[in-house]
């Protein structure tokens, strides 16, 4: 009974989730077309809402730790499920994404992702996509901000191992800028595919910046250990350990 209980209220959460983003993204549509502040200002009051409406519709609390960065730098995020997205973006001044380009075309969360200054690429070209992106900075076409980055390409359930791609040390290697790793352990709670919510506190951690300059492959071994290690830690303290 008690998970069927659960359940409902994920489901009414869910959509409640999606009806946000209709009407705030429909009501501050006009803003946001003329002024990259109304679209930061759309994309920041529905992650604040998912996150203020969690505890009290599925009991699932959300908790920043560590230091978010407010200066121009990439942002290496674990990716466990949308959850993170929310969180990580909510805790930036300027934050941006890479973005699959099939998000482009999604009606209302396409063209805020691209007013943010969100970059689009097409999955699977993955070195054109990095290429586009690094000339894109260079040239003063993207805006100034936290660059969102998933190492690992796409959404990893706790405690799967999956390699770091190549593609955030390349990044790392040419903006010369500083890379801020980010641990999470919000896929306990909100997974990756289904309904059920789970409750508890869902974590994200922004860890200790990585400086600019480290070789390519010494810097992918760095950023994948602080990665790792503090995503497991995370997961412990909520009672999840990883089969062996």
């Amino acid at each position: 009974m008690a998970y069927a209980i659960q359940w409902v209220r994920s489901l009414l959460f869910i959509i409640a989730v999606y009806l946000s983003i209709a009407v705030i993204g429909l009501g501050l549509f006009p803003w946001a077309l003329v002024s990259r502040r109304g679209a930061r200002a759309g994309c920041m009051n529905v992650s604040r809402f998912v996150r203020w409406a969690a505890p009290w519709m599925i009991g699932l609390k959300t908790e920043i730790r560590g230091t978010p960065p407010d200066y121009e730098c990439i942002v290496a995020a674990k990716h466990q499920s949308f959850l993170d997205v929310f969180m990580v973006f909510s805790a930036l001044p300027a934050g941006k994404f890479i973005m699959k380009r099939l998000l482009m075309y999604a009606p209302i969360v396409g063209q805020y992702g691209l007013r943010i200054g969100c970059i689009p690429v097409d999955r699977g070209k993955r070195g054109a996509a990095i290429k586009q992106m690094v000339e894109a900075v260079h040239e003063g076409k993207a805006t100034a901000g936290q660059l969102i980055i998933y190492p690992q390409g796409t959404r990893i359930a706790p405690g799967v191992k999956v390699p770091y791609k190549v593609g955030t040390a390349v990044l790392y290697e040419q903006l010369g800028q500083p890379c801020v790793p980010v641990a999470a352990n919000v896929g306990l709670f909100w997974p990756k595919r289904g309904i059920y919510r789970k409750p508890g506190t869902a974590v994200v951690e922004f860890l200790e910046p990585i400086p600019p300059g480290l070789p390519r492959h010494e810097f992918l071994k760095l950023l994948e250990t602080r990665i790792e290690t503090a995503s497991d830690r995370l997961n412990a303290e909520a009672g999840f350990h990883a089969p062996n």
